[in-house]
């Protein structure tokens, strides 16, 4: 894994308006890997619609990976369905579908293993740092992402915190790459906060 460039991933923060959410991704697309979008008020129809819209604006289907909504992913061929712990089962997601790429969210080394097992493409695990969008709950570190990459084969990406400040010390514990929140689509200038964590990222291999 370690030759490869390290991922920057990007994930709607269910806070925007779709109007938004669209001018964003269209403007910061070229600099990310992949852009989750996670609106779970949204429905099917209203996700699919935006995606169609992302197409014609020549955002690449590779980099779209939709959560929750597996029929809306493989429905449209996105990059691939991301699974939240209330979702579909991997194991089911990838039996039906056996070509769509699948992520899971994780929160501790047994959920990480069980989703390898079951057949996940990668994991995002998190929150790393003190985030505003989980103010109860301790974040649980970088020796703990540490641990919990030690253990898995599949790609482990880290969330929550992440900042062009912290980025290079998160993936120094091994991370395939990292996701990155109201960091970017709440930033003032998205594309100035995505400039400024992929300076950070370089030289990270």
């Amino acid at each position: 894994m370690h030759d490869h460039q390290k991922e920057l991933h990007v994930v709607s923060t269910n806070q925007q308006s779709a109007e938004r959410l669209i001018q964003t991704i269209v403007s910061i697309h070229p600099y990310v890997d992949a852009i989750h979008i996670r609106e779970k008020r949204w429905t099917a129809r209203k996700i699919s619609k935006i995606v169609k819209y992302l197409y014609q604006k020549n955002v690449p289907r590779e980099k779209i990976i939709i959560n929750d909504r597996v029929d809306v992913a493989t429905a449209l061929r996105t990059g691939g369905a991301h699974l939240a712990t209330h979702s579909l089962d991997v194991s089911l997601v990838k039996e039906a579908f056996p070509t769509l790429k699948v992520g899971c969210s994780v929160h501790a080394v047994k959920e990480a293993i069980n989703a390898q097992e079951k057949g996940a493409d990668y994991c995002i695990y998190g929150h790393i740092f003190p985030t505003t969008s989980k103010p109860n709950l301790p974040p649980r570190g970088l020796e703990q992402l540490h641990s919990l990459i030690e253990e898995v084969n599949i790609p482990v990406i880290a969330i929550g915190g992440i900042t062009a400040d912290n980025v290079s010390t998160v993936l120094q514990t091994g991370a395939h790459g990292v996701a990155v929140m109201s960091g970017v689509f709440l930033s003032d200038d998205p594309k100035e906060a995505i400039f400024n964590i992929r300076k950070s990222m370089k030289g990270q291999r």
